[in-house]
């Protein structure tokens, strides 16, 4: 019974030691990091916006077609 109760309570503690293992890891990017990463983040955003706009403009004439215009 003992050992069933080491193991659980030692779940939490590889937890916080893994969490803190990788705060300490971590780093602040640069200036040039982020506006590289928000650039990159923008083009996604235009590029998947785009092709939502395009799938709309070819779904409503087919869809039209389809129901009939209903």
């Amino acid at each position: 019974m003992s050992e069933k109760l080491q193991e659980v309570l030692e779940i939490p503690q590889e937890f916080v030691r893994d969490g803190n293992q990788f705060l300490t890891r971590c780093t602040k990017p640069s200036r040039k990091e982020f506006l590289q990463i928000s650039r990159a983040v923008a083009i996604g955003f235009a590029v998947m916006g785009f092709i939502g706009y395009f799938v709309k403009l070819i779904h409503i004439p087919i869809n039209n077609i389809l129901v009939g215009g209903a």
